[in-house]
């Protein structure tokens, strides 16, 4: 089988998508800022691994710096020792890549700036304009009012310049413990944006960073590192979700204090979220945690590693950020219409393949028994000029569907049942005449007569066959782990609980993934490849597993198709 490559995505024009965002930075190049240059980034925490609305993040950043001709950075937010891991920087800059966004060179961390975000923090102390506080975490809340009521100004706030450079100099060297200071801003405890009510700057955090070892014990708070980070490396329009609307004033309030001509200008658009789906990175840790999940490639998991390893293309990925667009609201968009991506783009690439789930023998009784053919199958029917087949053996053994036959079964159904010819997919025509059922009156058996003059599928005299069905050789056939997902949780806002005390776990779906150990598959996928992607026919799109082994393939499902017989009935 040849191997599918993702296409890595090309460049919008200016005009290929137009929204509120893209209408904003046409504006700017229209208008000469920044020079009229586009300069976008994503900047992720690496304390996890990236998931679906992520994926939005960064496709809106891309996008928009590649349609008007700009640059993309990828930068770690890596001011959190304690949460961060260099696990989940490979990862993400793997899930990056695998998406099909490309950031050059230009690949940084907020920890390349941590000399000069120090420097900064020590000119903004001379000049008076932030301070050590030695408040604890809850007197900081109490000081600091709620939506209707002003805050207060800290006992330490009015400590002398010289008093504040030496007691920063000594947080930096380790000599107070965790929790016992704080950097604060000085800007207005009475403002109306809580967040310009003299936020932290600097916490004191004495564990190793991954990059800068022991140099240092303090660490920069995201509000004071993220602004002057896009600044440094020249970021034009700092695109983020609607969160961090009510750090904006807080966002130019910092880029206003240091020396630096650059000012970014941060624009925010809604969130993405996805019915049956938690992307909170904190919940996502808790399925990992707790077992609910095997990890965070699991294939339920939303995250881009699990999607990937489920089977998603990352072109339907992108495909789908595409169609849902871009809003200034939060939303929550159907997973039907991920999963309709999903399926479009395996539609088109995906080579197809037979399998029997559920198996159920068939004897063809008037086929010889030392007999055995190969029959040439299309591998893309789907695509009429791409001519590629693979060989499919037929013997007298073989296996099918269990569904696909049904005893008195209505006339609309157009598969096996005793009396009715069914066309065996590129084969022949096949009759079914009787059914043996075991002592609990299951049918574990089906006897058929075949038509030899209708090789191929289509009979000589032209009578009409309204069923075709799959089929799998007994004596070729693979024995073939598929493992049946379907989503996580049980409602479409997993948030929602029936009782106090609950959250969202109480939704977790008990049969949210089914094991079928018993399929048979066709010879032709002992060559698949780990990752690859087939229409199994009739049934669903699947993607070889990982844990596959010579002797015991894994196939995923993907996602399954509409059921055409589920309709009528």
């Amino acid at each position: 089988m040849t191997k599918i490559v993702d296409p890595k995505p090309e460049a919008d024009t200016p005009d290929a998508v137009s929204d509120f965002l893209r209408t904003a930075v046409a504006k700017d190049v229209e208008n000469g800022r920044f020079q009229g240059k586009v300069h976008t980034r994503f900047p992720p925490e690496p304390n996890g691994y990236l998931h679906i609305g992520h994926a939005n993040a960064i496709h809106t950043n891309y996008r928009i710096a590649t349609q008007f001709g700009g640059l993309f950075n990828l930068r770690f937010d890596d001011t959190n020792p304690t949460k961060e891991e260099t696990e989940y920087v490979e990862g993400i800059m793997n899930d990056i890549q695998w998406l099909g966004y490309d950031w050059e060179d230009r690949l940084y961390y907020a920890s390349d700036y941590f000399d000069q975000l120090y420097e900064w923090a020590i000119n903004l102390i001379k000049e008076s304009k932030a301070y050590v506080d030695d408040l604890s975490q809850e007197e900081m809340r109490q000081y600091r009012g709620t939506l209707t009521e002003p805050g207060k100004n800290s006992p330490y706030r009015d400590r002398s310049v010289e008093e504040n450079l030496d007691l920063f100099e000594r947080m930096k060297n380790g000599e107070f413990e965790e929790g016992s200071r704080v950097l604060r801003a000085k800007i207005d405890m009475s403002s109306p944006i809580i967040n310009l009510r003299d936020p932290a700057m600097y916490r004191i955090l004495k564990a190793p960073h991954w990059r800068t070892g022991d140099k240092w014990c303090i660490y920069p708070m995201y509000d004071w590192a993220h602004g002057q980070s896009d600044a440094i490396e020249g970021i034009t329009h700092s695109l983020c979700s609607l969160e961090y609307v009510n750090h904006r004033p807080l966002y130019d309030w910092f880029l206003d204090q240091i020396d630096i001509a650059h000012h970014p200008q941060q624009i925010e658009f809604g969130r993405l979220s996805i019915s049956h789906t938690i992307t909170s990175k904190r919940k996502l840790i808790r399925l990992v945690q707790e077992g609910h999940v095997n990890g965070w490639d699991d294939p339920r998991m939303p995250t881009i590693v699990g999607l990937r390893r489920r089977g998603y293309p990352a072109a339907a990925i992108r495909n789908f950020q595409d169609s849902v667009g871009m809003a200034r609201y939060n939303r929550t968009v159907d997973l039907a219409m991920l999963e309709a991506a999903v399926r479009d783009e395996l539609n088109q690439h995906a080579p197809r393949a037979m399998a029997v789930l559920r198996p159920l023998r068939v004897i063809v009784t008037n086929y010889p028994e030392d007999k055995e053919e190969w029959f040439d199958i299309p591998v893309y029917p789907q695509d009429k000029s791409n001519i590629t087949t693979r060989q499919v053996p037929f013997s007298r053994e073989l296996f099918v569907e269990q569904e696909d036959y049904m005893e008195n079964a209505p006339r609309k159904f157009y598969r096996l049942s005793e009396g009715r010819e069914v066309r065996f997919l590129g084969a022949y025509l096949l009759t079914c005449n009787e059914a043996i059922k075991d002592a609990d009156g299951n049918v574990v058996e089906l006897r058929c007569t075949y038509d030899p003059e209708s090789r191929g599928g289509n009979s000589p005299d032209g009578r009409k066959v309204r069923g075709t069905i799959h089929w799998v050789s007994a004596r070729h056939a693979l024995n073939a782990e598929l493992r049946q997902y379907s989503t996580l949780f049980n409602r479409p806002n997993p948030e929602e609980v029936d009782e106090e005390g609950q959250d969202f776990t109480a939704n977790i779906n008990p049969n949210s993934l089914e094991i079928l150990d018993n399929a048979k598959v066709e010879p032709s996928l002992a060559f698949a490849e780990i990752g690859a992607s087939y229409q199994f026919m009739r049934q669903g799109y699947y993607a070889k597993d990982p844990d596959s082994t010579e002797d015991h393939p894994v196939f995923n499902l993907t996602v399954a198709l509409r059921d055409s017989w589920a309709k009528v009935k």
